[in-house]
């Protein structure tokens, strides 16, 4: 009696050797700029890990900067919104102030006044005049 499964196994490693493996060549990198850079040892893991933290650093302060040049273009489109409001907050005073020169003339007074039956004096004003007693009261 033989064992079946070993000659079974032994002949399917036997076909296993016998398969040639055919390698693929392997390719070369091409030399260019990008590959020297990299794979050439000009930046290795050890220098591109050491560099991390400045890496980092400058990459916050262009955060900063980022956010400092938003923050100044939103200061300046204020800055222009409210320099319209005061120029039209200007015009408004100016527009007022020339309404009330206008109705604050004697004749727009006498036209408003009139309504009230209060009328303007035709005689002129007199001047009054206390006599002094010899008492001195």
């Amino acid at each position: 009696m033989t064992n079946r499964l070993r000659t079974e196994i032994q002949d399917e490693e036997e076909l296993e050797q016998d398969i040639i493996v055919e390698e693929k060549p392997v390719r070369e990198i091409q030399d260019n700029l990008f590959t020297q850079f990299f794979a050439k040892g000009f930046i290795t893991k050890e220098t591109a890990t050491g560099a991390l933290p400045f890496i980092m650093y400058i990459a916050f302060l262009g955060m900063i900067y980022i956010g400092n040049m938003h923050l100044a273009e939103k200061t300046i489109r204020d800055i222009d919104d409210i320099t319209k409001e005061v120029k039209e907050r200007g015009w408004d005073y100016k527009t007022a102030k020339a309404d009330m020169a206008f109705k604050s003339t004697l004749t727009e007074v006498a036209k408003r006044a009139d309504t009230l039956g209060v009328r303007q004096s035709v005689e002129p004003p007199q001047k009054i005049t206390v006599k002094e007693d010899q008492d001195g009261n």
